[in-house]
């Protein structure tokens, strides 16, 4: 069957974040097929591919339910598989242009949260407002006459823009990888590792190197930057705080402290402050590990 009658269906009435986000991840790679939303059980036989209903998994044959009786299997991890994580299991290399590494990158920060959350596998409250959340909202209020095919609709626009920025998001982080690890091996100074351009460097930095205190990077307005390096990724922890007299200063009062005649700012959490010139930094990166 070509691409412009594949037929992509799954259940009508309210949805969730995963059978969205299945469906969005689909009309990537098939942008023609007709989504059908229904749980009539002969139009989900002649359907190619059935996301979230149906009660099989067999993605031998694109079915791909996990409300049966049992489950449909989990990661090694425990997280049961949704809808969404099972298509992923079969598109979701091909959704990242091939790159296991990008494909699991998505699959542990957007594929397993989803899952985790739509099977109830989740330890302890929620707090903010989640993704899995921010997608039911698109459903109608027990208020409104909405139509649910049509919010359907909006929802999947949301979540394919979504699902490409985790998708680019990762491929950045893994192409950064290699420059930081050339920058970690040429530091001259284990502790202070200059990056010639911004790249995202915690995890790299983190999993390569147990001496760095400090990263030098230039800013988008081509000012120098030094952040310190936390204990851990997500951390507000630092290995190193910048010294605490440059705490919220900002310019001359900055100045006046460092010495250096182009400093220009010390965020008062100690974890980043920068100069005009990459000399001046540098120098900053001196006197915080002398601190």
């Amino acid at each position: 069957m070509t691409e412009t009658t594949k037929v992509i269906a799954t259940h009508n009435g309210s949805f969730h974040a995963d059978d969205v986000f299945a469906v969005a991840a689909l009309k990537t790679l098939y942008p023609s097929a007709e989504i059908l939303r229904t749980r009539d059980l002969d139009l989900l036989a002649k359907a190619d591919i059935v996301l979230d209903v149906g009660g099989i998994y067999d993605a031998d044959t694109d079915r791909f339910d996990h409300h049966q009786r049992g489950g449909a299997g989990a990661r090694d991890n425990g997280i049961p598989f949704s809808s969404f994580g099972l298509m992923w299991q079969k598109y979701g290399l091909q959704l990242c242009g091939n790159n296991p590494e990008v494909t699991h990158a998505v699959d542990k920060n957007l594929v397993s949260v989803i899952d985790a959350i739509d099977c109830g596998h989740v330890d302890g409250p929620l707090t903010g407002v989640s993704l899995s959340q921010t997608i039911s909202m698109f459903n109608p209020t027990w208020e409104e006459q909405g139509d649910f095919d049509a919010c359907f609709q909006e929802a999947v626009a949301f979540a394919s823009r979504v699902l490409a920025r985790f998708i680019a998001a990762a491929q950045g982080g893994i192409n950064a990888k290699s420059i930081v690890a050339d920058a970690i091996a040429k530091a001259e100074d284990p502790r202070v590792i200059v990056l010639e351009q911004y790249t995202p460097w915690k995890t790299t930095v983190l999993n390569l190197s147990q001496e760095a205190l400090f990263v030098v990077y230039p800013s988008e307005t081509g000012a120098w930057r030094i952040q310190t390096v936390p204990v851990e990724l997500g951390s507000f922890a630092d290995r190193k705080k910048l010294p605490a007299a440059w705490a919220g200063l900002s310019d001359q009062a900055l100045q006046d402290v460092t010495g250096l005649e182009d400093a220009m700012f010390c965020h008062n959490g100690l974890f980043i402050a920068g100069c005009q010139s990459f000399d001046s930094t540098m120098k900053m990166a001196e006197m915080a590990i002398k601190n």
